[in-house]
């Protein structure tokens, strides 16, 4: 794709990120067709080429232009991220980079209205700190019926019993696990039942409670600074244990995962967190990379139970991993019923949900049409915001696969 940047504008760092980004794009058009808010909407502007084409215009233009315009962010507030469009390109565009850019942008150019910015602040002092999110979801699900009606689809019943954790020195081989900062208050036993899973296998977790939020929340939220600061700060919790060993970084929640495998390039240019932030990302392992490469027949499972498997777009897309699961479930006995269009995303997406709720709510009713044809006993996820986003509609259980092989071992 030809550009039309000035020379002032090519020295900025930004600028020669986005024009390598859009001269790799050769606008076939392949990407719409497995775009989820495209296949929605009908509109060339809600499919990635569209939108490429709205951030070439928008980075390309003066200040003073006119046709830059809330309508081009609401277009690029419409995207999911979900990245199937990178998982199709044949041109290997790096399509978030370019929106992550695009992005910041907009929201300078274009000042979203007070109510909005409202609504986004709430979404990041609310999600992003795990004692805080507790007392809100205990507080609004003791007076539920008061809650508003997209935030009340997301509050779960009380949540299953985490059970109990292992030690975490009983092994010599430890790995670090990122808490996370919604899933300790949605799914307590995600965790727990990964760190019974991993002591069965001869490996310890060791707890980092200084570690929070990975940053995803802030970051996608245009709060950039913000998440990269969140970057550091797990950085500096994780370390001193990277020094002393430990072999990788589990996450349980892929959206995280995905993430954190970012560090080192969202971290390049910080002479202080470079080096260390590279080596984070290549520590970070989604719990299926340790458990697929252990001896799972030492688990001993028997369990014959039909799951259904959602791919979360994080799993699948950004850290390509797609089938991954599926292959530790089968060699483990568990029963995959089919579903079709597993590559679309089920419209949770970060706080989407929260941001885009129609949309989102017709991509979780597709979705659970798709996964619900086999008839299974319960649906399966590797992502908490999955997870939630799929339970609200109350159809078929929703759980983290961990749990269900967890819970067939005990």
């Amino acid at each position: 794709m030809q550009t039309h940047f000035t020379d002032a504008d090519r020295q900025k760092p930004h600028i020669q990120e986005a024009e390598r980004v859009l001269r790799s794009c050769v606008h076939c058009g392949f990407c719409n067709a497995t775009c989820p808010t495209y296949q929605l909407l009908g509109d060339e502007r809600d499919g990635p080429r569209g939108r490429i084409y709205l951030m070439k215009e928008l980075l390309e233009s003066s200040d003073d232009d006119d046709q830059v315009t809330e309508e081009t962010r609401l277009h690029l507030d419409r995207c999911l991220t979900c990245l199937n469009c990178e998982t199709t390109c044949p041109s290997g565009v790096e399509y978030h980079k370019l929106l992550n850019i695009g992005r910041a942008e907009i929201d300078r150019r274009v000042p979203r209205s007070a109510g909005d910015r409202a609504q986004r602040y709430a979404l990041r002092k609310m999600l992003v700190e795990p004692k805080r999110f507790k007392a809100l979801l205990k507080l609004g699900q003791t007076f539920k019926p008061l809650v508003p009606g997209k935030l009340r689809s997301k509050m779960p019943p009380a949540p299953v019993d985490a059970g109990t954790r292992p030690s975490a020195q009983r092994h010599a081989r430890q790995v670090l696990m990122l808490e996370g900062c919604v899933q300790p208050g949605l799914s307590p036993n995600t965790n727990a039942a990964t760190a019974r899973l991993l002591d069965r296998l001869g490996i310890s977790v060791t707890p980092v409670t200084e570690a929070g939020c990975c940053g995803a929340i802030d970051f996608h939220l245009n709060a950039q600074d913000a998440g990269r600061a969140r970057m550091r700060a797990n950085i500096d919790a994780w370390w001193p244990h990277i020094e002393h060993g430990a072999e990788a970084i589990v996450q349980t929640a892929s959206g995280c995962g995905a993430f954190v495998k970012e560090y080192g390039e969202m971290l390049k240019d910080d002479p202080d967190y470079a080096i260390k932030a590279q080596q984070v990302s290549v520590l970070a392992k989604d719990i299926v990379e340790i458990l697929r490469d252990e001896p799972l027949e030492a688990l001993n499972v028997k369990e014959s139970k039909r799951l259904a498997f959602h791919c979360p777009c994080t799993l699948q897309h950004a850290q390509k991993l797609n089938g991954a699961v599926e292959g530790v479930l089968s060699k483990l006995g568990f029963a995959l019923t089919p579903v079709q269009d597993g590559h679309l995303c089920c419209g949770s997406a970060g706080t989407y949900s929260i941001t885009q709720p129609e949309l989102a709510t017709q991509l979780r009713d597709n979705k659970l049409n798709a996964l619900e044809a086999g008839n299974p006993e319960v649906i399966v996820t590797a992502n908490i915001g999955c997870q939630t986003h799929l339970a609200g509609a109350n159809r078929t259980p929703v759980r983290h696969w961990v749990e269900i092989v967890d819970a067939a071992l005990s």
